[in-house]
């Protein structure tokens, strides 16, 4: 029985999609109707009145902000996450080079 035959085959998962860009959120979020569950649930909790006090303002702009931080951090461990992954790889290259030579050696 050849050692080869032992190991199974790498299944290859398909790659994630790309997220969506700001401006497919803003066609999403301009082409939701009323009765969007989204804006049901505003108006169940009293977050959808017409006109946002000024303590409602700064709360979504601290939200805002916090969005855009925590958007910038997950862009940031998505670099390192492909830095990684290339790594991985290069390393699992490395390792199938290093076995063939093993292999050449004890034949």
């Amino acid at each position: 029985m050849n050692i080869g035959s032992k190991i199974k085959k790498r299944v290859v998962l398909p790659s994630r999609p790309e997220p969506p860009t700001v401006d497919h959120i803003l066609k999403d979020i301009n082409g939701a109707t009323p009765n969007d569950p989204v804006f049901s649930i505003l108006e169940q909790t009293g977050q959808d009145s017409h006109r946002p006090s000024d303590s409602d303002v700064d709360l979504r702009f601290q939200q805002c902000q916090r969005y855009l931080e925590l958007n910038e951090r997950l862009q940031q461990a998505r670099g390192r996450l492909l830095r990684w992954r290339e790594d991985l790889r290069l390393a699992g290259e490395q390792l199938q080079n290093d076995i063939a030579e093993v292999k050449g050696q004890t034949l």
